[in-house]
């Protein structure tokens, strides 16, 4: 017994035969769900297609508008290095001069807080005066505060508690200058997600010392400070849940308590 087909009959207009076309079933299956399917792909086609082309059509626009945003954020950087640039000069005038900072007792804030943009009484130190600090590349030995602050978290060692804490934590109000507490190169000066807005100096005999959590810094990667100089201004950038400074002293990349080699502020 012959297996199932499907005879397809053609007869052309005036001719008086007709041809006969016979088609296994399976083959005409085949094509029923073949025609399915391609109907199925040209649906999800202009499906698919339709969103891709919409936005092929925005990239120009986007494209104008990254431009746009790129231009502004130049200036933006150009007028932050202008200000910081006053800020160092500010800062340098002053430790010249030796001033510090004025305490505010007005109803413009607390009193005791800091306005470091607001110049108090200046004082300068008698020609014959002993300066404070050493000129040029030195160990870290100085307290980076003109204030002893109040240390709110000590140095923690590997193992000793569930986080490691390789510095000192001292809180002071925001604004307060942070000096550097040795003589050296400025190694690294920008934003961390951990430390915020902060200063890395490289001194002599492989020392560094680490400043974080600022909330304005007066010198950029590359400087030459002098043990003393005003390098930023405390803050509560990065992780951190209160105005302080975050120091560390290291030594060949080993973090050492900073009291054991810095003279605290009397």
């Amino acid at each position: 017994m012959k297996g199932r087909g499907v005879t397809v009959v053609v007869h052309v207009d005036g001719d008086l035969a007709s041809r006969q076309y016979r088609l296994p079933q399976w083959l005409f299956e085949a094509g029923k769900w073949g025609a399915i399917v391609v109907g199925v792909l040209v649906v999800l086609f202009f499906t698919f297609a339709g969103p891709i082309a919409t936005n092929a059509a925005k990239v120009p626009g986007m494209r104008r508008e990254i431009a746009r945003l790129e231009q502004e954020n130049a200036r933006v950087q150009q007028l932050a290095a202008a200000l910081n640039r006053a800020e160092a000069s500010y800062q340098e005038l002053r430790a010249i001069l030796g001033a510090r900072a004025p305490q505010r007792t007005t109803a413009a804030g607390p009193a005791g807080e800091r306005d470091p943009m607001r110049a108090g009484a200046v004082r300068a130190m008698p020609p014959a005066a002993a300066r404070r600090y050493p000129d040029g590349p030195s160990h870290p030995a100085f307290w980076p505060l003109d204030v002893r602050g109040f240390v709110t978290r000590g140095q923690t060692r590997s193992g000793a508690v569930a986080e490691t804490h390789p510095g000192v934590d001292v809180a002071v109000p925001v604004g307060t200058p942070i000096r550097a507490s040795g003589g050296g190169t400025v190694e690294a000066a920008g934003t961390d997600p951990d430390y915020g807005l902060f200063v890395l100096l490289r001194h002599p005999d492989g020392f560094q010392t680490m400043y974080g959590h600022a909330s304005r810094l007066v010198v950029r990667e590359g400087d030459v400070v002098v043990a003393g100089q005003v390098i930023a201004l405390s803050g509560n950038t990065g992780r951190s849940t209160a105005p302080h400074l975050h120091f560390e002293v290291r030594r060949d990349g080993r973090p050492i308590d900073p009291l054991t080699v810095v003279q605290e502020a009397k």
